[in-house]
């Protein structure tokens, strides 16, 4: 029963008051029955025990012959009214000779006439007897005994007094009970919520780190005992350890999320790659596979036709070729295994050869290209990464410049860089294309080209080249025309 009412109460300070509580009820409960059915037995079994001391009190003095002296008259008379016993010495013919009880005649003389209307024979035995007296309806234990002189003595206590007695005791412990009963209850509540205190702490600590909040700490106080604070101590390793946990595990989830929106883009940028080159390779190949055919069934049968059936189809495998090779070399600088060979080159050199070697398709296109700077400019880089990153620039801007115009090649020094600008006049690149032309196979005008036989990789090789350098590069459109640039470092600023 005490069980079910504990497991109902939530709080353990509550299940400590009440056990406690009930603890404190029961001993009262037990003492309480205890003085009720024993203390009246122990008061009776001590009054028959000082009945017999005053009696062996008296029959020493018989045997002393100290009955007649004054000073034994007041030892007795003092014990007696102290024990509530009355006691009557006398002889065989009723006179008496020593008394230990009030003054009043009455009473010795009821005594008297009790006690000589039996005693016994042998004065060896001490009898304790109770009678009760009918007139008053009181009970009283009585020694009526022969002493060694032959003297009789007759002693009587009411047990009226002790059932008194008995009773003003069990009441006062009933009182002293319910205080101490309800002292019980505040001390256990008190007590309990003391001794609770860190375990609730605990518990709040405990809500906190399950709802993920690790700045709360359990912090010690004096008044815990030992397995409390290393408890304790425990729940913030424990809160710690999960906060670090959980972080690891955050960074982890990150990292999970990138590699796999990257795996996404991978997929998507294959789909679009495949799609791609899918379409670049159509043109080509249909053009190859028409102008093979009317070859084989001699369309034209003149020298001249051949000729020009074989150049389509030789051009247009060179375009082929160029593509393939560029996606290779691609396809090494993002995935990185084209190794950069950083070294020291001059940068003017460099630009010049590029120029050289574009002369042809500049006189072409009917475009001038103008470099002024004569002057070795020393840079960090892969010189050959370089060297196709101003080519495909070059290159762009010829087959994008307005005919007649002049592609202005230029240097921006600064204290540790230099910036590589290549302008062409023409048209300028649409806003919204200005982001997409690093992108594999993204043209912004397919038509033009289509025509000069670009394919949409050159300026994705300048962003992996760059990013291989962690240099920047970009593109800026101007009134007249576009500005394509890329930055290297100094050589010489790698000394300071």
């Amino acid at each position: 029963m005490i069980e079910a009412f504990i497991k109902r109460k939530k709080t353990l300070s509550t299940q400590l008051t009440v056990v406690i509580s009930i603890l404190v009820l029961g001993m009262m409960g037990l003492f309480w029955l205890a003085n009720n059915t024993l203390l009246e037995k122990y008061y009776v079994y001590n009054k028959q025990k000082e009945m017999i001391s005053v009696y062996r009190m008296v029959d020493k003095a018989a045997i002393d012959d100290m009955l007649s002296d004054e000073n034994f008259a007041v030892t007795l008379q003092k014990k007696c009214v102290s024990a509530n016993i009355d006691t009557v010495v006398f002889n065989k013919y009723g006179k008496v000779i020593i008394e230990g009880a009030s003054d009043n005649d009455e009473v010795f003389r009821l005594l008297l006439e009790a006690s000589m209307s039996s005693y016994p024979d042998d004065y060896h035995d001490i009898k304790l007897t109770k009678k009760k007296d009918e007139r008053l309806g009181t009970e009283y234990i009585i020694i009526n005994n022969r002493l060694v002189d032959g003297n009789f003595v007759y002693m009587k206590t009411p047990l009226e007094s002790i059932k008194e007695s008995v009773g003003i005791s069990n009441r006062f412990f009933g009182i002293c009970g319910i205080v101490a009963v309800l002292a019980g209850c505040m001390f256990a509540y008190v007590i309990s919520r003391s001794m609770t205190k860190p375990i609730r702490r605990m518990t709040e600590l405990s809500t906190k780190i399950a709802q993920l909040d690790f700045e709360a700490k359990y912090k010690d106080t004096k008044n815990s005992a030992s397995e409390v604070s290393e408890l304790g101590e425990h729940m913030n390793e424990l809160s710690r350890t999960l906060e670090q946990t959980i972080s690891d595990l955050k960074i982890a989830n990150n990292e999970l999320k990138r590699d796999i929106q990257k795996k996404e883009e991978i997929d998507d940028m294959r789909k679009e790659f495949l799609s791609n080159v899918s379409h670049e390779l159509k043109t080509p190949l249909a053009l190859i596979s028409g102008y093979a055919e009317g070859l084989r069934e001699a369309v034209n049968d003149d020298e001249e036709s051949r000729n020009f059936y074989c150049d389509v189809i030789m051009d247009e495998t060179d375009k082929m070729n160029r593509m393939v090779m560029k996606l290779l070399s691609l396809n090494k600088l993002e995935f990185g295994n084209d190794v950069v060979e950083m070294g020291r080159f001059d940068l003017t050199e460099v630009i010049s050869g590029v120029i050289s070697s574009s002369a042809l398709l500049a006189q072409k296109n009917n475009v001038t290209l103008q470099f002024d700077y004569d002057k070795p400019v020393y840079v960090s880089g892969d010189m050959f990464k370089i060297e196709e990153v101003v080519t495909n620039y070059i290159s762009n801007a010829i087959n994008h410049c307005i005919c007649g115009e002049i592609i202005t090649v230029k240097y921006i020094m600064t204290d540790k860089l230099v910036r590589v600008s290549v302008f062409n006049p023409g048209e300028v690149i649409p806003k919204e294309s200005l982001d997409k032309i690093w992108t594999k196979f993204y043209k912004v005008d397919k038509a033009r080209t289509r025509e000069y036989g670009g394919s949409g990789i050159g300026l994705s090789i300048v962003k992996a080249i760059m990013e291989s350098h962690h240099r920047a590069y970009g593109v800026v459109n101007h009134d007249n025309g576009v500005e394509f640039w890329f930055e290297l470092e100094l050589f010489i600023a790698n000394n300071k």
